[in-house]
């Protein structure tokens, strides 16, 4: 049997991060004034802007990059595999898709983000699955996310 430490390898961090390990980080980028709480796993290629917070138990797979004054609460999982042949890409990155966050977004505790892009100034409810594009600012939830409420920037 072999057994594999989690681990910080090849990170690119900001100014004054946070980590609370344990974490698997690995070949990341990490913004200023960030915080990465434990259990957390932020996979290579993977940009976190400033001011953010990922909370414990989530998940960052490569492709996905993070805006400014984020929040990804508890168990938030991206995913970049869309198993478009009936199962998983394995190592065939050439069918992975990328996800992109734009600032002030906050994704609640348990949600399912799949590649897609979502502007600034919103808020993904509570176990809800993001399977299209957000294109405008607001509050979202469920299986699939609808918006439920316009809401107000954050200038």
């Amino acid at each position: 049997m072999k057994t594999l430490n989690a681990q910080i390898r090849d990170v690119n961090f900001g100014k004054n991060v946070k980590v609370v390990e344990p974490v698997n980080l690995y070949s990341c980028t990490i913004g200023d004034n960030t915080f990465i709480g434990p259990f957390v796993e932020i996979q290579r290629n993977v940009i976190i802007g400033n001011d953010c917070k990922i909370k414990s138990h989530s998940f960052i797979c490569e492709l996905v990059s993070i805006g400014d004054n984020c929040f990804i609460s508890h168990g938030a999982m991206f995913v970049n595999d869309l198993f478009s042949d009936g199962g998983p890409a394995g190592g065939d990155t050439r069918k992975w898709k990328s996800t992109k966050i734009g600032n002030h977004v906050s994704i609640g505790t348990n949600a399912t983000i799949l590649p897609v892009e979502i502007c600034d100034n919103v808020v993904i409810g509570a176990g809800s699955v993001v399977t299209k594009n957000i294109k405008e600012s607001g509050i979202y939830a469920g299986n699939p996310e609808k918006l439920i409420r316009k809401q107000l920037n954050h200038e």
